[in-house]
C-alpha cells in the first residue's frame, strides 16, 4: 500500500524519493526479499538485543507502548520499530528511547538502498532493513518489534530468535492479504511463533484454539493464552493481573478506552513469561501511566487547527478503521462521557476499509457526519457516508480539508461541541500536523 512518506529534511526526502523509484509500493508478502537484503547487510537481524515481537489486528501498537513504558520505567534502554508513522517517518524507528535523527536516518536509508538494487524490495522491507541495521549497531537492552501486516510472511518475521512473541486482538482487516475469516487471519498472525519463544495471546474464541496449538507445535514452543496461563480485568478503578507467578494490581492505563486494559495486560504477560529482561513489579505498576500512543482516543490540545472552536471543546482523535476498532471506540463513548450530547464525527477512510462495519457501534451517538478525503490515497467519497447518515436520519456534509470542517462546526454556534475525528491513521497524522501536536 502506498505510504506517501515525506520529510522536511532534504537528505531524508532524497532517500525516500529514491526508495519510491526503486520499489514503488508493491505489496507482495514474503521473506525472500528481506532475506536477501539482510544477507547483503551482513545479517544484522541476527545481532539484535533481545526481541519482543508483537502482532495483532488491533492493539499491537498500544501493547508495544506498554512494553516500552515498563522497560524504561525499570531503567532499560529500548529500541522500537512500529508502523505506520503519523507525521514524520522518523516515528517508525526509536533508538534507545529516542526517535532516529534525520541525519542518521538519511545515511542508513542510503546504505540500504545502495545494496538493494535488483531485489525489488518494498517500501516496508527497506524500512525494516534500515531499522534492524540501526538496532544492531546501537546498544540497547531490548528491541520491541511490531509486525507490519499479518505475521507469517511479514518482513519483521525474518527475526530468528525473539525472546517472546505476543498477539493482541484479532479481527477482520487487510482481507486481500490475510483472508476474510478469523481463522485465516489467526493462521497468519500465529506465524510469528518461534522455537524457544513462548507465544502469548489475548483471549480468543475456542474455534481458534486449534490454530494456536498447531502454530506452537510447528515452532516447538508453548502457547500462553489469556484465561489459561494468565488473566486480567479492571475492577474498582484498578487493573488486576494474575498468572502462576502471582497477582499484581496497577493503575488503569492513561491511554483511553477499556480495551487498553487488555493491551497493558498482554504486555505484562509477555514480560512475565520471559527471562532475558527482568522487570520489577514497580515498573509494571508505573507502565500504565507512562505509556503514550498517539491517535488512539487521544484528546487533542486546543492548537491551531482547533482554534475556531470554544476552548472547552472536547476533541478525540483515533486512527481506527475496522470493526474491532469501531467497537472499542463505541464502548468508550458512554452516555456519562458524552454528558447527554451527541458527537460531531469527522471521518476519512481508505476505500478498502468497511465504513459500515466501523461506524455501526457508534449508531445513535452521532449528531452529524463530516466527510473528509484522505489525500494521496484511494478513499471513500462523501456519498458513502451520506448513505450511512441517511440510515441514521442525521445529516452529512462533505468538506475538502479538516480546517474547513472545523470552521463549519464552529459556525454552527454550539456552545461546547464534542468531536470525534476517526477512520484513518493517515488522516490522524494530518490532524496532528495541522494542530502542531507532533508525536515525539
Amino acid at each position: 500500500m502506498a505510504d506517501n512518506a515525506v520529510s522536511d529534511d532534504p537528505q531524508v526526502q532524497a532517500q525516500l524519493d529514491r526508495l519510491w523509484s526503486l520499489s514503488p509500493g508493491a505489496d507482495i508478502l514474503g521473506l525472500e526479499r528481506i532475506a536477501k537484503l539482510m544477507e547483503r547487510l551482513g545479517d544484522p537481524h541476527r545481532a539484535l538485543p533481545p526481541v519482543f515481537h508483537v502482532a495483532g489486528t488491533n492493539g499491537k501498537g498500544s501493547t508495544c507502548a506498554f512494553l516500552r513504558a515498563a522497560m524504561e520505567a525499570d531503567g532499560k534502554s529500548v529500541h522500537v520499530f512500529t508502523s505506520p508513522h503519523l507525521v514524520r517517518f522518523n516515528e517508525r524507528i526509536r533508538i534507545a528511547g529516542q526517535l532516529v535523527s534525520d541525519d542518521l536516518l538519511a545515511r542508513t536509508l542510503e546504505r540500504v538502498l545502495d545494496i538493494a538494487e535488483g531485489i525489488g524490495a518494498s517500501f516496508f522491507e527497506v524500512t525494516t532493513a534500515a531499522a534492524f541495521l540501526l538496532f544492531a549497531e546501537h546498544r540497547a537492552d531490548a528491541c520491541i518489534i511490531e509486525v507490519g501486516l499479518g505475521g507469517r510472511l511479514d518482513a519483521t518475521n525474518i527475526i530468528p530468535n525473539p525472546v517472546i512473541c505476543g498477539i493482541a486482538q484479532l479481527g477482520i482487516d487487510h482481507q486481500s492479504f490475510l483472508g476474510d475469516t478469523l481463522t485465516a487471519i489467526a493462521i497468519e498472525k500465529a506465524g510469528i511463533a518461534k522455537h524457544g519463544a513462548p507465544l502469548v495471546t489475548q483471549r480468543y474464541a475456542p474455534s481458534l484454539f486449534p490454530v494456536m496449538m498447531e502454530a506452537v507445535a510447528a515452532a516447538r514452543t508453548s502457547w500462553i493464552g489469556q484465561g489459561d496461563g494468565w488473566d486480567a480485568a479492571a475492577y474498582r478503578d484498578r487493573l488486576h493481573y494474575r498468572d502462576e507467578q502471582g497477582r499484581i494490581d496497577t493503575p488503569l492505563p492513561r491511554l483511553a478506552g477499556a480495551h487498553q486494559v487488555q493491551n497493558a495486560a498482554l504486555a505484562f504477560a509477555m514480560l512475565r513469561h520471559q527471562s532475558a529482561i527482568p522487570i520489577s513489579e514497580s515498573a509494571l505498576k508505573a507502565a500504565p501511566l507512562w505509556a503514550h500512543w498517539p491517535a488512539r482516543l487521544q484528546r487533542l490540545d486546543h492548537g491551531p487547527l482547533l482554534a475556531p472552536l470554544p476552548e472547552a471543546t472536547c476533541v478525540w482523535l483515533d486512527g481506527g478503521h475496522n470493526a474491532g476498532a469501531g467497537e472499542a471506540i463505541g464502548a468508550f463513548f458512554t452516555e456519562d462521557r458524552l454528558e447527554g450530547q451527541s458527537l460531531q464525527l469527522l471521518i476519512g477512510m481508505l476505500s478498502n476499509k468497511g465504513a459500515q462495519a466501523f461506524l455501526a457501534p457508534l449508531a445513535g451517538r452521532i449528531a452529524h457526519i463530516h466527510a473528509l478525503p484522505v489525500p494521496g490515497h484511494d478513499h471513500h467519497h462523501a456519498d458513502r457516508f451520506a448513505a450511512i447518515a441517511a440510515q441514521w436520519d442525521i445529516g452529512c456534509t462533505a468538506h475538502s480539508t479538516p480546517t474547513a470542517a472545523i470552521r463549519a462546526i464552529a459556525e454552527q454556534g454550539d456552545p461546547v461541541p464534542k468531536l470525534l475525528i476517526a477512520g484513518s491513521l493517515y488522516l490522524a497524522g494530518e490532524i496532528l500536523r495541522l494542530n502542531e501536536q507532533l508525536p515525539d
